[in-house]
């Protein structure tokens, strides 16, 4: 394997790791956000709402 190759293969590793791993907090995060009751959801509201 030549200099780019290894460069290219740790490239795609880490960026498919990253995405990998991104996915996986907003699912997550979607999952958990559905068990918040509606009253308590205070995403992209004021204090004074």
């Amino acid at each position: 394997m030549t200099h780019v190759g290894y460069l290219v293969a740790g490239w795609s590793i880490s960026l498919i790791s990253f995405f990998i791993y991104a996915w996986r907090i907003v699912r997550k995060g979607k999952k958990l956000s559905s068990q918040v009751p509606k009253d308590r959801q205070r995403w992209m509201t004021s204090s004074t709402d």
